[in-house]
């Protein structure tokens, strides 16, 4: 596969290349790597992210495919500085200081909490490779051929992957439904 236009100059260190990938993939970066963020509170995704970037920068010369292309390779070397991160943070635990959202009145803290703790008990239903591949394709929006390349994945995994995770979502609430709907004492 040849490089397009925006590779080949980022490759010679044109600028403004770099400037058209960073806007392509920067803000999907960060909030994936956000939805993938480790325990420890001291490693932001902005750091991993900018981590990835220098290591990519350093690395561009072996890529080689489109700028479409440069998404999968620039999550794929995410995840894996993003798991050395969690694995240095398994060794190195750090207890988070709690963080009151500055945008929330007072009266409203306790429902954003809730709402925050409900999805993260929908996505622990979840499988961490299905959670992935969720961040991956709904929330980020990557492609397939991206979120295998960023997850080390085939295609068709990526897809499997997708299916069963929103089966077992839909599944889950579906019985909350359920039960939250049932007269009391049956």
């Amino acid at each position: 596969m040849s490089d397009d236009l925006v590779v080949a100059a980022a490759k010679d260190g044109d600028p403004d290349a770099w400037r058209e990938l960073y806007r392509a993939h920067a803000g999907r970066l960060v909030v994936w790597l956000a939805a993938r963020a480790s325990s420890d509170s001291a490693i932001s995704p902005e750091d991993v992210a900018a981590e990835t970037w220098l290591t990519a920068a350093a690395k561009i010369k072996t890529f080689d495919g489109s700028s479409h292309d440069f998404g999968g390779w620039l999550f794929g070397i995410g995840r894996k500085l993003a798991s050395n991160t969690r694995h240095r943070d398994a060794r190195r635990r750090t207890d988070a200081v709690a963080e009151v959202p500055d945008r929330i009145g007072v009266d409203g803290i306790e429902q954003h909490v809730a709402g925050q703790d409900r999805v993260r008990a929908l996505l622990s239903e979840l499988s961490p490779r299905e959670r992935d591949v969720l961040a991956c394709l709904e929330v980020v929006g990557l492609d397939v051929a991206q979120t295998a390349e960023a997850l080390g994945m085939s295609a068709v995994a990526v897809r499997v992957a997708r299916h069963r995770a929103l089966n077992r979502l839909r599944r889950v609430i579906t019985e909350d439904l359920d039960t939250a709907a049932a007269p009391v004492g049956s």
